[in-house]
């Protein structure tokens, strides 16, 4: 099988479309239009003192409305998976506020090496990570934001266990996926998860989506997309409760077939940098069809 893989620090890919919510019958959720006021204004403020060239990315990711489904508000300790570049942590720091915490978490250093990109010099740098990543990202902090940390999944500190109020793993669980069978990265990640929150705490995702129709193979996450019935019930044999769904994120424009990668849709483009017709069709096309998926961990 081809392990299509993509440099996990480019910006990731996300859709426009309306956003609406679907709960299970157990579920005891308020919509998120239903945030305190005093929180959604803060987010507000917050959202409005991002850069141009982040704010330009809003209608694709749709920041607002993700953190308000996730039941993220300031004071909480979330952990955000894969954070790279900090698009999210950028907006999570001065939203999480002084009384927050945020950790970074990124994938085992022993699957690194499953990557085609992965050289002695990237392993190196992905070795001292956990310690680099909280030194870089105080250049994003000011008195008014959250602390901060970082892990690598299967390297959980104990004294990190059942602190978290929200897991958040945005486009973080495909490759997890393509290299379970080397290493069972899924079930680990997932497994910090659970330990991570505390009794009730919420596991958010955000993953490209693959249509049921398509073949397993396909939706291995070589690809970058999974099915999210696997998805759902991946997280379920993880010991996870399935609460809520949301379209926020979903593009029914894009319509992979069996040999297409996420990739080829911006803003990677990865497969018509220098094809412009292509490119072009790729563009109209938009980022990637998401699925927004809400768990709680037991209480």
């Amino acid at each position: 099988m081809h392990k299509y893989i993509v440099l996990l620090l480019a910006l990731p890919l996300v859709a426009c479309q309306p956003a609406t919510e679907s709960q299970t019958d157990s579920a005891d959720e308020k919509p998120a239009a239903t945030a305190p006021a005093k929180e959604d204004a803060r987010l507000v403020r917050v959202l409005d003192a991002q850069p141009e060239e982040v704010k330009a990315r809003y209608q694709y990711r749709h920041p607002k409305e993700t953190l308000e489904f996730f039941g993220i508000e300031s004071g909480m300790t979330v952990v955000e998976g894969l954070p790279g570049r900090g698009w999210y942590t950028r907006i999570l720091l001065p939203y999480l506020g002084k009384d927050g915490h945020l950790i970074g978490a990124t994938y085992a250093m022993d699957m690194w090496p499953n990557f085609a990109f992965a050289n002695a010099e990237f392993l190196k740098m992905q070795s001292t990570w956990a310690t680099d990543w909280p030194v870089g990202a105080e250049e994003w902090r000011d008195e008014d934001s959250a602390s901060v940390g970082a892990f690598n999944f299967g390297s959980m500190p104990e004294a990190l266990a059942g602190t978290a109020d929200v897991v958040f793993l945005a486009r973080v669980l495909h490759n997890l996926a393509n290299f379970e069978e080397e290493g069972g990265f899924l079930t680990e990640a997932l497994a910090d998860s659970y330990s991570l929150l505390k009794p009730g705490g919420v596991l958010g995702i955000v993953q490209h989506q693959a249509r049921d129709d398509m073949s397993d193979e396909f939706a291995d996450g070589s690809h970058g997309y999974l099915k999210k019935s696997f998805v759902i019930a991946t997280a379920q044999k993880a010991g996870f409760e399935f609460v809520a769904e949301s379209d926020i994120n979903e593009n029914p424009s894009d319509q992979p077939g069996e040999d297409d990668v996420v990739w080829r849709l911006p803003p990677s483009f990865g497969t018509s940098q220098d094809n412009p017709e292509l490119k072009a069709e790729m563009a109209a096309i938009g980022e990637s069809n998401r699925m927004t998926l809400k768990f709680r961990k037991p209480q």
